[in-house]
């Protein structure tokens, strides 16, 4: 019961992090792995299907978000060594 109880925790709180703002999105989602991923595996998550379902779309959904954070990351940190090289 403590495995379904923490991998309801961690289904809900990705549901939560999936309606922040960029940033602290992105932030939230390493938060997240570090807590759920980082020690255990995914298959240690004890889920019904539908809820496995859910959490398969928002993991993947989040993993392109983050490449994409990544990459507009990126060239915001360009645009701001112009504006220092400007100045």
């Amino acid at each position: 019961m403590e495995r379904r109880d923490r991998s309801l925790t961690a289904l809900n709180e990705l549901i939560y992090i999936d309606s922040l703002d960029s940033y602290e999105r992105a932030d939230a989602l390493v938060n997240w792995y570090n807590k759920y991923l980082s020690n255990e595996d995914i298959s240690n998550f004890d889920l019904e299907l539908s809820d496995l379902q859910q959490l398969q779309e928002l993991f993947y959904k989040n993993i392109n978000f983050l490449k994409e954070h990544k990459e507009q990351t990126r060239k915001d940190m360009i645009e701001n060594r112009k504006v220092r090289k400007f100045t």
